[in-house]
């Protein structure tokens, strides 16, 4: 029997988003992607609630009273529920959940569930942890020095070398993750500028926001990110259907995929301009007001989590605007 051979790209594209594929089966993931990993919308509600307050902030800039809400990658609505709870007073917000898989029983019914960023609208787009789910190829050296796609077996994860790496691919390569030495391997991101060239391109004037494991030219990891994600530990990655696949952004290289100013920071500093900081409340609440003690002090250990070197904090944030180009908050 021949082992069906592809490239990672082309693998993992069945793998999660196929028929029967990681996000779109209730079968293999009934609780979707949060039943495997725990991302900064699981941690802790202060997630939701910041990025309230940015769509605030972003619908004073455009001057308006209603305006859109986009998160791309939308999972099980975590996000948009949690920000639709802690929408300041007086803001309408039209909330758009974008993903792959079937609406969620039970979602808010004021959440339209669709398959593509909406196009012409106005607000902010919103994209925590997607990118690093946009299938890549990888390409790794060979001993001659060739940089060459890795083609990997479906059925148990197996690899070999392919064919060189030519065109806009290698050209990427050399432009944002050269490579030199045999057995180096890069993640090839391009397919990752594109598809948040497009989602940026959705948005007629706002604030466009992805928010992803991260790493820039100069400091890409030597042999790639690749792994796979299942119930919550990491695993061997398979493309078989069985597994979350993901690999870190080349964040620095979708900034320049979309013509205008950018900003790349890390959520610790993002999150901090959005009112979040791990400070300890002062003891002598405790004596006044003891249970608004124990939720400052459960707010402070929450907002430490989001915002922990090493951890959720070292997360990279790529903030692209759109129309009007009014001061950072």
């Amino acid at each position: 029997m021949t082992e069906e051979w592809q490239g990672w790209r082309e693998a993992a594209e069945t793998a999660l988003y196929g028929d029967g594929g990681f996000y779109r089966s209730p079968v293999r993931s009934p609780e979707g992607p949060a039943g495997h990993f725990r991302t900064s919308v699981h941690a802790s509600p202060l997630f939701a609630r910041a990025v309230a307050g940015l769509l605030a902030r972003t619908a004073g800039e455009l001057g308006v009273g209603t305006v859109a809400l986009v998160d791309v990658g939308s999972g099980r609505g975590e996000l948009l529920t949690g920000v639709l709870a802690a929408l300041p007073d007086g803001l309408e917000v039209v909330p758009y959940g974008v993903e792959v898989a079937a609406r969620p029983p039970g979602l808010d019914p004021r959440i339209v569930w669709c398959a593509e960023p909406p196009r012409g609208v106005g607000g902010l787009l919103f994209a925590n942890e997607w990118l690093d789910n946009v299938p890549v190829d990888v390409a790794e050296v060979d001993g001659d020095g060739v940089a060459r796609y890795v083609q990997v077996r479906t059925s148990d994860g197996g690899e070999r070398l392919g064919p060189p790496v030519t065109g806009a691919d290698a050209a990427w390569l050399e432009r944002w993750w050269p490579l030199s030495v045999p057995g180096e391997r890069a993640e090839i991101g391009l397919p990752r500028d594109l598809a948040w060239a497009r989602a940026v391109g959705s948005l007629d004037a706002g604030l466009a926001v992805a928010v992803d494991y991260a790493h820039v030219r100069g400091a890409r990891p030597p042999f790639g990110t690749l792994t796979g994600f299942r119930s919550g530990r990491e695993v061997r990655p398979v493309p078989d259907g069985s597994c979350d696949l993901t690999a870190h952004v080349a964040l620095d290289a979708c900034a320049a995929a979309v013509p205008g100013a950018a900003e790349l920071t890390d959520q610790r500093a993002a999150l901090a301009r959005l009112g979040v900081g791990g400070g300890r409340p002062p003891l002598s609440l405790a004596a006044t007001d003891p249970a608004g003690y124990v939720r400052a002090l459960t707010a402070a250990g929450e907002a430490a989590e989001l915002t922990a070197r090493g951890g959720l904090g070292d997360f990279g944030w790529l903030l692209h605007r759109v129309g009007a180009s009014p001061e950072h908050g």
